[in-house]
Protein backbone atom coordinates (compact mmCIF):
# COMPACT_ATOMS: atom_id res chain seq x y z
CA UNK A 1 0.00 0.00 0.00
CA UNK A 2 1.33 3.29 -1.14
CA UNK A 3 1.64 6.34 1.82
CA UNK A 4 -1.18 7.60 2.96
CA UNK A 5 -1.09 11.52 2.55
CA UNK A 6 -2.46 14.06 4.67
CA UNK A 7 -4.67 16.53 3.69
CA UNK A 8 -2.19 19.41 3.59
CA UNK A 9 0.10 17.16 1.07
CA UNK A 10 -2.88 16.29 -1.38
CA UNK A 11 -3.79 19.95 -1.19
CA UNK A 12 0.07 21.11 -1.80
CA UNK A 13 -0.56 18.23 -5.23
CA UNK A 14 -3.48 19.13 -6.37
CA UNK A 15 -2.39 23.69 -6.11
CA UNK A 16 0.52 22.00 -8.19
CA UNK A 17 -1.60 21.32 -11.00
CA UNK A 18 -2.23 24.31 -12.90
CA UNK A 19 -6.28 23.17 -14.15
CA UNK A 20 -7.40 26.88 -15.15
CA UNK A 21 -10.53 26.10 -16.90
CA UNK A 22 -9.27 26.64 -20.68
CA UNK A 23 -6.70 23.92 -19.51
CA UNK A 24 -6.17 20.42 -19.24
CA UNK A 25 -7.26 18.81 -16.01
CA UNK A 26 -6.10 15.55 -16.69
CA UNK A 27 -2.68 15.57 -14.94
CA UNK A 28 -4.35 16.05 -11.73
CA UNK A 29 -7.35 13.54 -12.42
CA UNK A 30 -4.37 10.95 -12.78
CA UNK A 31 -2.41 11.79 -10.31
CA UNK A 32 -5.83 11.50 -7.88
CA UNK A 33 -6.92 8.12 -9.52
CA UNK A 34 -3.08 6.75 -9.06
CA UNK A 35 -3.02 7.67 -5.29
CA UNK A 36 -6.73 6.51 -5.24
CA UNK A 37 -5.52 3.02 -6.53
CA UNK A 38 -2.56 3.01 -4.52
CA UNK A 39 -5.01 3.05 -1.63
CA UNK A 40 -7.03 0.17 -2.76
CA UNK A 41 -9.65 2.28 -4.37
CA UNK A 42 -11.28 2.04 -7.72
CA UNK A 43 -11.79 5.79 -9.25
CA UNK A 44 -13.75 6.44 -12.73
CA UNK A 45 -13.31 8.89 -15.16
CA UNK A 46 -15.64 10.32 -17.65
CA UNK A 47 -13.59 11.91 -20.29
CA UNK A 48 -15.44 14.69 -21.90
CA UNK A 49 -15.99 13.59 -25.94
CA UNK A 50 -16.10 17.83 -27.06
CA UNK A 51 -12.73 18.48 -24.96
CA UNK A 52 -10.96 15.19 -24.95
CA UNK A 53 -8.12 16.93 -22.33
CA UNK A 54 -10.81 17.09 -19.31
CA UNK A 55 -12.77 14.87 -17.24
CA UNK A 56 -14.26 13.88 -14.25
CA UNK A 57 -13.17 11.74 -11.65
CA UNK A 58 -15.35 9.50 -9.40
CA UNK A 59 -15.17 7.02 -6.85
CA UNK A 60 -17.70 4.83 -3.77
CA UNK A 61 -15.93 3.03 -0.88
CA UNK A 62 -17.99 1.42 2.00
CA UNK A 63 -20.85 -0.73 0.82
CA UNK A 64 -22.02 -1.48 -2.30
CA UNK A 65 -25.13 0.04 -1.57
CA UNK A 66 -27.33 2.89 -1.89
CA UNK A 67 -27.67 5.86 0.73
CA UNK A 68 -23.54 7.18 0.29
CA UNK A 69 -22.43 10.77 1.46
CA UNK A 70 -21.19 12.31 -1.44
CA UNK A 71 -18.73 15.09 -1.26
CA UNK A 72 -18.58 17.30 -4.66
CA UNK A 73 -15.73 19.77 -5.40
CA UNK A 74 -14.41 21.04 -9.05
CA UNK A 75 -10.99 20.57 -10.31
CA UNK A 76 -10.77 23.93 -12.22
CA UNK A 77 -9.50 27.51 -10.95
CA UNK A 78 -9.39 30.69 -12.47
CA UNK A 79 -6.49 32.57 -14.50
CA UNK A 80 -3.72 33.98 -12.56
CA UNK A 81 -2.99 36.13 -15.81
CA UNK A 82 -2.22 39.93 -14.47
CA UNK A 83 -2.98 39.19 -10.90
CA UNK A 84 -0.22 40.71 -8.45
CA UNK A 85 0.65 37.42 -6.70
CA UNK A 86 3.36 37.49 -3.81
CA UNK A 87 4.51 33.94 -4.07
CA UNK A 88 3.97 31.30 -7.31
CA UNK A 89 0.27 30.38 -7.34
CA UNK A 90 0.89 27.22 -8.14
CA UNK A 91 2.93 26.40 -4.93
CA UNK A 92 1.27 26.27 -1.47
CA UNK A 93 2.89 28.75 0.64
CA UNK A 94 1.99 29.42 4.15
CA UNK A 95 2.36 32.45 6.39
CA UNK A 96 0.51 34.46 8.84
CA UNK A 97 -1.80 31.49 9.29
CA UNK A 98 -2.88 31.06 5.36
CA UNK A 99 -2.68 28.68 3.34
CA UNK A 100 -1.81 30.59 -0.09
CA UNK A 101 -2.12 29.30 -4.02
CA UNK A 102 -4.89 29.56 -6.93
CA UNK A 103 -7.29 27.22 -5.74
CA UNK A 104 -6.53 26.73 -2.21
CA UNK A 105 -9.65 28.61 -1.22
CA UNK A 106 -11.85 27.76 -4.57
CA UNK A 107 -11.73 24.50 -4.08
CA UNK A 108 -9.01 22.59 -3.82
CA UNK A 109 -8.28 22.13 0.09
CA UNK A 110 -12.14 20.60 0.21
CA UNK A 111 -10.93 18.49 -2.85
CA UNK A 112 -7.78 17.57 -0.48
CA UNK A 113 -10.06 16.93 2.48
CA UNK A 114 -12.43 14.73 0.61
CA UNK A 115 -9.89 12.98 -1.15
CA UNK A 116 -8.65 12.02 2.61
CA UNK A 117 -11.81 11.59 4.00
CA UNK A 118 -12.88 8.83 1.27
CA UNK A 119 -8.92 6.88 1.72
CA UNK A 120 -10.01 7.09 5.82
CA UNK A 121 -13.18 5.34 5.07
CA UNK A 122 -11.48 3.43 2.70
CA UNK A 123 -8.97 1.80 5.39
CA UNK A 124 -11.37 2.27 8.46
CA UNK A 125 -14.49 0.83 7.10
CA UNK A 126 -17.65 2.44 7.35
CA UNK A 127 -21.06 1.14 7.32
CA UNK A 128 -22.77 4.06 5.18
CA UNK A 129 -20.53 4.41 1.78
CA UNK A 130 -19.02 7.90 1.12
CA UNK A 131 -18.78 8.84 -2.43
CA UNK A 132 -16.26 11.45 -4.09
CA UNK A 133 -16.93 13.52 -7.20
CA UNK A 134 -14.56 16.03 -8.64
CA UNK A 135 -15.86 17.93 -12.05
CA UNK A 136 -14.32 20.17 -14.16
CA UNK A 137 -15.43 23.26 -16.00
CA UNK A 138 -17.41 24.94 -12.83
CA UNK A 139 -15.55 28.39 -13.09
CA UNK A 140 -17.09 28.59 -16.90
CA UNK A 141 -21.42 27.66 -16.20
CA UNK A 142 -20.76 24.06 -13.37
CA UNK A 143 -21.02 23.10 -16.93
CA UNK A 144 -19.19 19.17 -15.79
CA UNK A 145 -21.37 18.71 -13.36
CA UNK A 146 -24.51 17.57 -15.08
CA UNK A 147 -22.17 14.60 -17.05
CA UNK A 148 -20.28 13.47 -14.18
CA UNK A 149 -23.36 12.97 -12.17
CA UNK A 150 -25.10 11.23 -15.50
CA UNK A 151 -21.78 8.79 -15.83
CA UNK A 152 -21.90 7.99 -11.63
CA UNK A 153 -25.80 6.62 -11.81
CA UNK A 154 -24.68 3.70 -14.12
CA UNK A 155 -21.40 2.75 -12.40
CA UNK A 156 -21.93 3.42 -8.08
CA UNK A 157 -25.00 2.85 -6.45
CA UNK A 158 -26.85 6.31 -6.35
CA UNK A 159 -25.96 8.30 -3.33
CA UNK A 160 -28.37 10.58 -1.24
CA UNK A 161 -26.83 13.12 0.60
CA UNK A 162 -24.22 15.56 -1.19
CA UNK A 163 -22.03 17.79 0.48
CA UNK A 164 -20.63 20.48 -2.02
CA UNK A 165 -17.56 22.18 -0.58
CA UNK A 166 -17.50 25.76 -1.74
CA UNK A 167 -15.94 27.89 0.73
CA UNK A 168 -18.69 28.86 3.17
CA UNK A 169 -16.53 29.11 6.58
CA UNK A 170 -17.92 25.58 7.34
CA UNK A 171 -21.33 26.94 7.83
CA UNK A 172 -24.59 25.32 6.29
CA UNK A 173 -25.41 26.88 2.87
CA UNK A 174 -29.28 25.44 2.40
CA UNK A 175 -29.71 28.14 -0.84
CA UNK A 176 -28.68 29.54 -3.81
CA UNK A 177 -29.40 31.06 -7.28
CA UNK A 178 -30.11 29.62 -10.51
CA UNK A 179 -27.94 31.19 -13.24
CA UNK A 180 -28.77 31.21 -17.01
CA UNK A 181 -26.89 32.93 -19.70
CA UNK A 182 -27.84 33.35 -23.62
CA UNK A 183 -25.27 34.62 -26.30
CA UNK A 184 -26.80 36.98 -27.96
CA UNK A 185 -25.60 37.85 -31.67
CA UNK A 186 -28.05 40.89 -33.18
CA UNK A 187 -27.39 41.25 -36.69
CA UNK A 188 -28.09 44.22 -38.50
CA UNK A 189 -27.99 45.95 -42.04
CA UNK A 190 -25.14 48.72 -42.79
CA UNK A 191 -25.34 51.62 -44.00
CA UNK A 192 -24.22 55.08 -44.13
CA UNK A 193 -25.75 56.93 -40.34
CA UNK A 194 -27.00 59.58 -42.40
CA UNK A 195 -29.04 57.29 -44.46
CA UNK A 196 -29.88 55.62 -41.02
CA UNK A 197 -33.84 55.17 -41.55
CA UNK A 198 -32.98 52.61 -44.34
CA UNK A 199 -30.52 50.30 -42.60
CA UNK A 200 -30.64 48.57 -39.05
CA UNK A 201 -27.87 49.17 -36.62
CA UNK A 202 -27.52 46.00 -34.29
CA UNK A 203 -25.97 47.81 -31.45
CA UNK A 204 -29.30 50.51 -30.96
CA UNK A 205 -31.80 47.05 -31.62
CA UNK A 206 -29.70 45.25 -28.73
CA UNK A 207 -29.55 48.49 -26.60
CA UNK A 208 -33.60 47.72 -26.82
CA UNK A 209 -33.02 44.37 -25.44
CA UNK A 210 -30.70 46.07 -22.31
CA UNK A 211 -33.64 48.37 -21.62
CA UNK A 212 -36.16 45.40 -21.49
CA UNK A 213 -33.29 44.21 -18.77
CA UNK A 214 -33.73 47.35 -17.25
CA UNK A 215 -37.12 47.77 -17.18
CA UNK A 216 -37.50 43.89 -15.40
CA UNK A 217 -34.96 44.79 -12.95
CA UNK A 218 -36.98 48.29 -11.79
CA UNK A 219 -40.12 45.66 -12.06
CA UNK A 220 -38.54 42.83 -9.81
CA UNK A 221 -37.34 44.81 -7.31
CA UNK A 222 -40.53 47.14 -7.04
CA UNK A 223 -42.26 43.59 -5.96
CA UNK A 224 -42.73 42.13 -2.57
CA UNK A 225 -40.59 39.16 -2.20
CA UNK A 226 -41.94 35.57 -1.18
CA UNK A 227 -40.59 33.92 2.10
CA UNK A 228 -37.95 32.15 0.56
CA UNK A 229 -36.51 35.39 -1.86
CA UNK A 230 -36.65 37.25 1.69
CA UNK A 231 -33.95 35.37 2.56
CA UNK A 232 -30.94 36.58 -0.36
CA UNK A 233 -29.77 39.38 -1.09
CA UNK A 234 -31.31 40.80 -3.77
CA UNK A 235 -34.41 38.96 -2.73
CA UNK A 236 -35.29 39.06 -6.46
CA UNK A 237 -34.16 37.86 -9.91
CA UNK A 238 -31.71 40.40 -11.99
CA UNK A 239 -30.91 40.48 -15.48
CA UNK A 240 -27.38 41.82 -16.38
CA UNK A 241 -24.98 41.93 -19.49
CA UNK A 242 -21.56 42.61 -18.66
CA UNK A 243 -19.97 43.50 -21.58
CA UNK A 244 -21.04 44.44 -25.51
CA UNK A 245 -19.00 44.64 -28.51
CA UNK A 246 -20.26 45.20 -32.25
CA UNK A 247 -19.93 48.12 -34.83
CA UNK A 248 -17.35 49.23 -37.57
CA UNK A 249 -17.51 53.19 -37.56
CA UNK A 250 -19.28 55.99 -35.67
CA UNK A 251 -21.08 56.87 -39.28
CA UNK A 252 -22.01 53.23 -39.94
CA UNK A 253 -24.68 51.20 -38.74
CA UNK A 254 -23.90 48.74 -36.77
CA UNK A 255 -23.80 45.02 -38.81
CA UNK A 256 -22.68 43.26 -35.52
CA UNK A 257 -23.70 43.18 -31.71
CA UNK A 258 -22.62 40.72 -29.91
CA UNK A 259 -23.91 40.45 -25.83
CA UNK A 260 -24.59 37.86 -23.23
CA UNK A 261 -28.09 38.39 -21.15
CA UNK A 262 -27.69 36.64 -17.93
CA UNK A 263 -30.28 36.12 -15.75
CA UNK A 264 -29.79 35.41 -11.26
CA UNK A 265 -32.96 33.53 -10.60
CA UNK A 266 -33.78 33.47 -7.42
CA UNK A 267 -35.72 29.90 -5.75
CA UNK A 268 -39.47 30.18 -6.43
CA UNK A 269 -38.66 31.15 -9.91
CA UNK A 270 -38.47 29.50 -13.36
CA UNK A 271 -35.62 30.01 -15.25
CA UNK A 272 -37.67 28.46 -17.94
CA UNK A 273 -39.91 31.57 -17.59
CA UNK A 274 -37.16 34.06 -18.00
CA UNK A 275 -35.80 32.12 -21.07
CA UNK A 276 -39.24 32.38 -22.17
CA UNK A 277 -39.78 36.12 -21.70
CA UNK A 278 -36.52 36.69 -22.82
CA UNK A 279 -36.61 35.04 -26.23
CA UNK A 280 -40.10 36.87 -26.84
CA UNK A 281 -39.10 39.83 -26.48
CA UNK A 282 -36.29 38.90 -28.89
CA UNK A 283 -38.50 38.08 -31.34
CA UNK A 284 -40.37 41.30 -30.93
CA UNK A 285 -37.13 43.36 -31.82
CA UNK A 286 -36.40 41.01 -34.56
CA UNK A 287 -40.00 41.53 -36.48
CA UNK A 288 -38.95 45.26 -36.41
CA UNK A 289 -35.61 45.06 -37.70
CA UNK A 290 -36.90 42.81 -40.46
CA UNK A 291 -39.84 45.21 -41.45
CA UNK A 292 -36.66 47.36 -42.38
CA UNK A 293 -34.53 44.75 -43.78
CA UNK A 294 -35.28 41.02 -44.18
CA UNK A 295 -32.05 39.92 -43.78
CA UNK A 296 -31.67 41.67 -40.09
CA UNK A 297 -31.80 39.02 -37.04
CA UNK A 298 -30.80 37.98 -33.56
CA UNK A 299 -29.20 34.49 -32.54
CA UNK A 300 -29.44 33.44 -29.69
CA UNK A 301 -27.80 30.25 -28.04
CA UNK A 302 -28.06 29.34 -24.21
CA UNK A 303 -24.33 29.43 -22.93
CA UNK A 304 -24.67 27.84 -19.33
CA UNK A 305 -28.17 26.91 -17.34
CA UNK A 306 -27.11 26.13 -13.35
CA UNK A 307 -30.76 25.68 -11.38
CA UNK A 308 -30.90 27.52 -8.12
CA UNK A 309 -30.54 24.93 -4.51
CA UNK A 310 -33.93 25.30 -2.97
CA UNK A 311 -33.89 25.00 0.45
CA UNK A 312 -35.12 21.96 1.60
CA UNK A 313 -37.82 20.62 4.50
CA UNK A 314 -35.65 18.57 6.58
CA UNK A 315 -33.60 18.19 4.23
CA UNK A 316 -31.09 14.80 4.65
CA UNK A 317 -27.69 16.23 3.86
CA UNK A 318 -28.39 19.81 5.98
CA UNK A 319 -29.49 17.44 8.56
CA UNK A 320 -26.37 15.75 8.45
CA UNK A 321 -24.11 18.94 7.88
CA UNK A 322 -25.75 20.31 10.94
CA UNK A 323 -25.43 17.38 13.04
CA UNK A 324 -21.70 17.77 12.14
CA UNK A 325 -20.83 21.76 12.79
CA UNK A 326 -23.44 22.51 15.13
CA UNK A 327 -24.62 25.34 12.39
CA UNK A 328 -28.22 26.08 13.06
CA UNK A 329 -27.98 29.19 11.27
CA UNK A 330 -29.96 30.17 7.76
CA UNK A 331 -27.59 30.66 5.21
CA UNK A 332 -27.97 31.02 1.88
CA UNK A 333 -26.22 32.75 -1.13
CA UNK A 334 -26.81 34.33 -4.52
CA UNK A 335 -24.28 32.68 -6.83
CA UNK A 336 -24.49 29.40 -8.56
CA UNK A 337 -22.98 26.27 -7.59
CA UNK A 338 -23.41 22.31 -8.80
CA UNK A 339 -25.42 21.76 -5.51
CA UNK A 340 -28.22 23.11 -7.38
CA UNK A 341 -27.41 20.18 -10.04
CA UNK A 342 -27.18 17.59 -8.09
CA UNK A 343 -30.45 18.43 -6.44
CA UNK A 344 -31.58 18.73 -9.99
CA UNK A 345 -30.86 15.13 -10.07
CA UNK A 346 -32.67 13.66 -7.34
CA UNK A 347 -30.00 14.42 -4.48
CA UNK A 348 -30.35 15.79 -1.18
CA UNK A 349 -27.89 18.72 -1.32
CA UNK A 350 -26.23 21.49 0.67
CA UNK A 351 -23.42 23.65 0.43
CA UNK A 352 -20.06 23.13 3.32
CA UNK A 353 -16.62 23.67 2.88
CA UNK A 354 -13.65 25.43 3.80
CA UNK A 355 -12.45 29.03 3.35
CA UNK A 356 -14.53 32.59 2.65
CA UNK A 357 -16.06 33.07 -0.92
CA UNK A 358 -14.55 36.64 -0.43
CA UNK A 359 -10.72 35.19 -1.07
CA UNK A 360 -11.70 33.26 -3.83
CA UNK A 361 -10.68 34.41 -7.39
CA UNK A 362 -8.07 36.65 -5.82
CA UNK A 363 -4.93 37.36 -6.17
CA UNK A 364 -3.10 36.01 -3.08
CA UNK A 365 -5.89 33.44 -3.00
CA UNK A 366 -5.64 32.12 0.54
CA UNK A 367 -7.68 29.57 3.27
CA UNK A 368 -6.75 30.28 6.42
CA UNK A 369 -4.95 27.58 8.27
CA UNK A 370 -7.75 27.23 11.03
CA UNK A 371 -10.13 26.69 8.53
CA UNK A 372 -8.49 24.16 6.69
CA UNK A 373 -8.18 22.80 9.91
CA UNK A 374 -11.76 22.96 11.09
CA UNK A 375 -12.82 20.93 7.46
CA UNK A 376 -10.09 18.19 8.66
CA UNK A 377 -12.20 17.97 12.01
CA UNK A 378 -15.59 17.95 10.14
CA UNK A 379 -14.13 14.93 7.90
CA UNK A 380 -12.99 13.17 10.77
CA UNK A 381 -16.28 13.82 12.45
CA UNK A 382 -18.10 12.50 9.00
CA UNK A 383 -16.46 9.18 8.55
CA UNK A 384 -16.53 8.64 12.11
CA UNK A 385 -20.44 8.66 11.85
CA UNK A 386 -20.33 6.73 8.76
CA UNK A 387 -18.77 4.18 10.65
CA UNK A 388 -21.19 3.77 13.33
Amino acid sequence: MATILTPLEIMQHLVSFPTVSRDTNLPLVDWVQDYLQGQGITAHRWVDPAQPHKAALFAHVGPEIEGAVVLSGHTDVVPVDGQPWDSDPFTVVERDGKYFGRGTCDMKGFDALAIWALVEAHHRGVKRPLQLGLSFDEEIGCTGAPPMIEAMQPLLPKGSAVIVGEPSMMQAVTGHNGAYAYDTHVIGFEVHSSLLPTGVSAIMEGAKLIDWANQRNAENQAQEPGEVQALFNPPFTTCHVGTIAGGTANNITAKDCHFMMGFRVVPGENGKDWEKAYLAEVKKVEAGMQAIHPEARIDVTQAFHVPGLVPEEAGEAETLVRSLTGDNATHVVTYGTEAGQFQAAGYSAVICGPGDIAQAHQPNEYVTVAQFEAGHDFMKKLVARLAQ
